[in-house]
């Protein structure tokens, strides 16, 4: 499928300028690396409300929690792998426990960073985030989804952590279709299995499906950008009606949307399933593409593993 590439953070700091517009609310903060995570948009319309908080994490979560506290409605980023696992404690005890207006936008997320290796690729931060009590988890599929996602998440109350990665993404999504920040979306009708994505696999999903066609299997696509809270109701309909289910997420098999899903299913309704997502391991420095097929996240991963449930459901 030949889709336009476009950037997710260039979204992010698009909506956020016109947040800033909107609302004399918003505050931004970042961590020395708001050129990448283009919190810069913001700084340069509004000086007077973005916070360089230079390389300090920790403290630049606590001067978030500061912010909510007074009143603010408070965008923190940096990379996932800084913006979750340095400063965990902070988020746990300073914006989680007390249930704070903080949006932390995490990018460079995942093992498409790339050459940078496994010091940055973190691939454990959905799991971090969504077992916080009072923590959304959210994960755009693409640029368009990015957008609305920030203008949905700018207007609650709760901390939210959303994911986005470095690298361009498939444009998947319609720009002009309406946006339910808490309900899955449907991407493609089928019925005999449901493929389960999350950011950028929601797109090898979709050509997984059309590869599985050719073989006569009927594949359903879900696009589950909010983890938590999630969709349950549309995740045991989709079991129900198709069978069988097979997840796929840019994120460890260990406790990321994968578990997630197994965990709705096991308590409601049992079907043959399948992860498609990183093995119990560290990632590496290597190109985006050839990372991807070495641990998994191809299209033929997400076949295989369809077919697998196939053959469970006979």
């Amino acid at each position: 499928m030949a889709w336009k590439m476009e950037s997710q953070r260039k979204q992010y700091g698009k909506a956020l300028v016109e947040l800033g517009k909107e609302r004399g609310d918003i505050v931004v903060l970042d961590a020395d690396l708001s050129t990448s995570t283009r919190t810069a948009d913001f700084a340069a319309a509004f000086p007077e409300r973005f916070f360089n908080c230079g390389i300090a994490e920790q403290n630049m979560m606590d001067t978030a929690a500061g912010l909510a506290a007074s009143g603010k409605t408070v965008f923190v980023s940096t990379f996932a792998v800084f913006g979750t696992g340095r400063c965990y404690d902070q988020i746990r005890q300073s914006i989680a426990y007390p249930k704070l207006n903080i949006k932390i936008v995490a990018s460079h997320a995942g093992i498409t960073v790339g050459g940078d290796g496994a010091s940055h690729q973190i691939v454990e931060d959905i799991a971090l985030m969504r077992v916080l009590p009072n923590m959304n988890v959210i994960v755009p599929a693409d640029s368009p989804e990015t957008y609305k996602v920030i203008k949905a998440v700018a207007k609650t109350k709760d901390p939210v952590y959303v994911r986005v990665g470095r690298a361009d993404v498939p444009t998947i999504t319609d720009p002009e279709a309406p946006f339910d920040l808490n309900q899955a979306t449907l991407m493609r009708e089928g019925k005999d299995v449901t493929l389960i994505g999350c950011g950028i696999m929601v797109a090898k999903c979709l050509e997984a499906a059309q590869e599985l066609s050719k073989h006569g299997v009927d594949a359903r696509v879900l696009n589950l950008h909010t983890i938590k809270p999630l969709d349950e109701k549309t995740i045991v309909r989709a079991a129900r009606e198709t069978g069988g289910v097979v997840t796929a997420e840019e994120h460890s098999v260990m406790m990321g949307m994968g578990s997630a899903v197994a965990l709705v299913l096991v308590e409601n309704f049992h079907v043959p399933m399948k992860r498609v997502g990183i093995p119990d391991v560290f990632g590496e420095s290597g190109a985006c593409d050839e990372l991807m097929e070495k641990y998994g996240l191809t299209v033929d991963n997400i076949v295989e593993a369809a077919h697998d449930v196939l053959k469970r459901k006979k």
